[in-house]
């Protein structure tokens, strides 16, 4: 039985760390024209208890991606240089739209474990009932 409630624990988990991930990269696609943003990154870090490695992960630290922001060219804008340029964001929207695609699989993999899991102990339940 404890089985199926730490496959419940760890699923749920799972479900936690890719929606966080999903709403940092729904950040950085609202912000992908903002000048000068940075985009964001996570990392996902394993739980310890007791020194033990649980399977659980949480969201790790957010950091900024350091890669040179894009140059644009646009001599009426306020924060142009004397040549027209100024730093946009760092931000490309392919790769947020594939790290969201990713997100929402991972997301949709642990709900599904997290429903048989569910429907597991349930039927579980239903047997030591009679």
């Amino acid at each position: 039985m404890s089985d199926l409630f730490q496959t419940l624990s760890l699923s749920a988990s799972g479900m936690r760390a890719q929606s966080a991930r999903l709403r940092h990269v729904s950040e950085n696609i609202a912000n992908s024209d903002t000048p000068g943003y940075q985009r964001k990154l996570v990392a996902f870090e394993e739980t310890l208890q007791d020194g033990r490695r649980t399977g659980e992960v949480t969201l790790g630290n957010v950091t900024l991606d350091k890669s040179a922001p894009k140059q644009v060219f646009d001599p009426g804008h306020a924060l142009a240089d004397d040549s027209g340029y100024y730093d946009g964001s760092n931000v490309d929207l392919v790769v947020e739209i594939a790290d969201a695609r990713e997100a929402q699989r991972s997301y949709e993999a642990n709900l599904k474990i997290f429903d048989q899991a569910r429907q597991m102990s349930s039927a579980l339940f239903e047997l030591l009932r009679r």
